[in-house]
């Protein structure tokens, strides 16, 4: 989920390795290794013993001495039947489509597949810390707990198998509505949680809104009650950014789907940006550094639409941002061009490394409707008002949502009505923050890849890295 600054509002990054090299680092391993053990959810591998059906060794059965006597002549060795030995049960247990195994089903020893492990550069010099960057990366060591990662990897893995089955399942003709409560149905199933009852959205679910933003809208649009639903066109590009979070710690992963080639060179040179950022960010790394990285590699590209040839441009005013608790953006952002800001990365630190490019201007503005709504994470707990309805609502998100950002169909679904006047009192008093859908100009194209790292003090984990991007 894309963070919407200002123009010239930016904070910095630098150095870092090659997505080719992919060792074997402590605290996470290479790409793939895990499948041999459990990355397609099995329980088994269903083999039988290949010895099973081999040869037994016959053994002589003993007679009585009547019946030595009378068969001495012709005494036969008897061979015993050999008894076979019973194949393992197969215990091979797979995703449905669409995804309904609660994950815990597919990985019983509760242990969950490591994200993609990148080396650090060499030491960049003078990267002593103050004791400010001390006392906040003390505030930080729970990022190398193990049952920490460990629910970290269980929700990136969430994301993984039901945006497989997105990328496999979604077609044109489709509503955007059935393709987000697609998604979502599948990330609560996966998380074995239906977040129906009054504090079970915060133990896990989704982490924000699906987005579902098509062609010239470059990000933050969900379909909700009330508008008209949006049928998927075979000449759109639709960006797909969903979140899921356990105990408040989100996985932000996006990309984008496009069913005609005209538009492959739009997504490369944005999955190119995308892996661009990663590999330059890293620990006392500036953020500016980054920054530049991003916009060398996205805007080396170009795309021929209907006979025209247009750059594709990174967009100026949204970018990616750090992590915390309950929080999607947490404070540091990370825009896709090049700028002065000398903030640096820190170890400890979780960020969402998100790029958008576009055939457009690369400024973006509010569009029609409403995505979402977030309540500011300082924010009281209880509040005055007039209105009644803006208190009870207000209780209703403290306990289903805290501080994260939801959308008006998830309120109905938990059965909130006529939430209209409530919501509109909070925004205006500053206790939420409404979001809107961002637009470039009219008849222009946009993509968007994201990914989740987590700045461990061995490596850098890319906890959302999959087979698909």
């Amino acid at each position: 989920m894309g963070s919407k600054t200002p123009e010239n509002e930016s904070q910095g990054g630098g150095n870092a390795p090659s997505s080719s090299i992919k060792p074997k680092v402590s605290g996470g391993e290479p790409r793939g290794a895990h499948w041999s053990r459990d990355g397609d959810g099995a329980l088994g591998d269903g083999d039988g013993d290949d010895d099973a059906d081999g040869d037994v060794m016959p053994c002589t059965v003993t007679l009585s001495s009547n019946s030595q006597t009378a068969e001495s002549a012709n005494s036969k060795k008897k061979r015993k039947k050999p008894k076979k030995k019973p194949k393992k049960k197969s215990s091979m247990l797979k995703q449905t489509s669409p995804p309904r195994i609660p994950l815990a089903e597919l990985f019983p020893e509760h242990q969950y597949p490591h994200g993609e492990a990148q080396r650090y550069d060499g030491m960049v010099e003078n990267t002593v810390r103050t004791t400010a960057e001390e006392v906040r990366y003390r505030s930080r060591r729970h990022i190398e707990d193990d049952t920490f990662l460990n629910d970290y990897r269980k929700a990136a893995e969430v994301h993984r198998q039901v945006r497989n089955w997105t990328q496999e399942s979604v077609r044109p003709g489709q509503t955007l509505t059935e393709i987000a409560v697609g998604i979502e149905d599948g990330v609560r199933a996966l998380l074995d949680n239906a977040g129906l009852d009054t504090g079970q959205g915060l133990v896990s679910g989704l982490g924000f809104p699906t987005g579902l933003s098509l062609n010239n809208c470059v990000a933050h649009y969900t379909p909700n009650p009330g508008q008209k639903d949006v049928l998927l066109d075979s000449s759109d590009v639709m960006k797909v950014d969903f979140g899921v979070h356990i105990n408040g710690w989100i996985v932000d992963s996006a990309f984008t789907m496009s069913f005609d080639p005209t538009y492959d060179n739009l997504l490369a040179a944005v999955k190119d940006a995308t892996d661009t950022g990663i590999q330059n960010s890293g620990i006392d790394v500036r953020i500016s550094d980054v920054s530049a990285a991003i916009q060398e590699a996205m805007e080396s590209y170009e795309v021929e639409i209907n006979g025209r040839t247009f750059p594709v441009k990174a967009v100026r005013n949204i970018t990616g941002h750090n992590i915390d608790q309950y929080r999607i953006h947490a404070g540091k952002s990370v825009p896709f061009v090049k700028h002065d800001d000398n903030t640096k990365m820190e170890e400890g630190e979780i960020f969402a490394i998100e790029t958008f490019g576009t055939t457009g201007r690369g400024y973006l503005f509010d569009g029609p409707g409403v995505y979402g709504y977030g309540k500011d994470p300082f924010a009281p707990k209880k509040i005055v008002s007039h209105l009644a309805s803006a208190r009870s609502l207000y209780q209703k998100i403290n306990d289903n949502f805290g501080s994260l950002v939801f959308c008006r169909r998830y309120l109905e679904r938990l059965g909130v009505e006529r939430y209209l006047a409530g919501m509109n009192n909070l925004v205006s008093n500053g206790y939420v923050e409404l979001y809107q859908p961002l637009m470039d100009v009219k008849g222009s194209y946009s993509a968007q890849f994201e990914h989740t790292i987590l700045l461990r003090e061995s490596c850098k984990e890319v906890i959302s890295r999959g087979d698909d991007y």
